[in-house]
């Protein structure tokens, strides 16, 4: 995701983009500052929620993102500048939200004004039992965006589990055709569908035999 912001930036632009199950990550916002006045990132567990008020308050036990800042940074061509990459962050997320996307208003009860764009990476399929529940929560997101923006979704294809240390989590299995198909009946045209083929079979973490980047826009109203 953070590569179409990044190789995008005069398509994937606007006012206000959502984070939709930001975890307690941030990595996937740092090209999206630089295109958004205002960036609201979201999340279904309270943990997560306090990961992010730690980094955004800057606070010592915050998890410490140097080493991507400065990998996005030289994307970009702004080696040297993370102290100001962060701080852009820091200023453009505004709200760190709750989020279900089993609800017609994921971010209920908050109700915001519709999005210019969407964002979310490897969030459907860990939150999701079935393919019938994905579409479902894919139309609930798109609620959230206004008609025109765009939608850029990331995650992983083939995979039914992955490690987080000795937990053992399950996922759903995707396919291309499946999120193509799901997309369109959703109302979205795909402008770019990228996959990663997985190169190697050595990391038994997470099964997955692939990662897609898909870049999508919500239909206009007729």
């Amino acid at each position: 995701a953070p590569g179409i912001l990044y190789s995008e930036p005069g398509v994937v632009k606007g006012d206000t983009l959502i984070d939709i199950g930001s975890g307690p990550t941030i990595h996937q916002l740092l090209s999206a500052c630089e295109s958004f006045k205002e960036i609201i990132a979201s999340d279904y567990t309270d943990r997560n929620h306090r990961e992010l008020e730690k980094w955004l308050k800057n606070e010592p036990e915050a998890f410490d993102w140097t080493p991507v800042v400065k990998y996005v940074c030289e994307l970009e061509g702004n080696r040297g500048k993370e102290a100001e990459k962060e701080a852009k962050l820091r200023k453009t997320i505004k709200q760190v939200l709750k989020c279900d996307v089993h609800k017609s208003n994921p971010l209920d009860p908050i109700v915001l004004p519709p999005a210019d764009c969407l964002i979310s990476s490897l969030c459907l399929e860990a939150a999701c039992k079935d393919l019938t529940t994905y579409r479902l929560a894919l139309k609930n997101i798109s609620s959230l965006l206004k008609p025109g923006g765009h939608l850029v979704l990331s995650g992983v294809l083939s995979c039914s589990f992955y490690m987080v240390g000795p937990k053992r989590f399950s996922c759903l299995v995707l396919k291309e055709e499946f999120l193509r198909e799901a997309l369109s009946e959703t109302g979205f045209i795909i402008q770019e569908f990228e996959v990663l083929v997985r190169d190697d079979n050595i990391d038994d973490s997470c099964d997955f035999s692939g990662k897609f980047f898909i870049l999508a826009r919500k239909e206009e109203a007729i």
